[in-house]
């Protein structure tokens, strides 16, 4: 399932794999908010740059446009 957020003014496609329920959304856009004020420079780089999401089961992979800033992080 593909779905659109809305994330530092752009919208990201998320694509969702093993989800069971709508509280992924919610935790990653948490998780996200969270990573951004408060994260390391790694996890800035990556999401300043973020083109994707992919979530499954309770991991959410970020694809930036370089391939070596994407990162997995757990929602739970």
């Amino acid at each position: 399932m593909k779905t659109l957020i809305h994330f530092q003014n752009k919208l990201v496609p998320v694509y969702v794999i093993n989800a069971t329920s709508q509280k992924s959304f919610k935790l990653l856009l948490e998780t996200l908010e969270t990573k951004f004020a408060t994260g390391k420079s790694a996890m800035k780089k990556c999401l300043a740059s973020l083109i994707s999401i992919e979530i499954d089961g309770g991991e959410a992979i970020l694809h930036s446009f370089r391939e070596e800033d994407s990162l997995a992080l757990s929602l739970y």
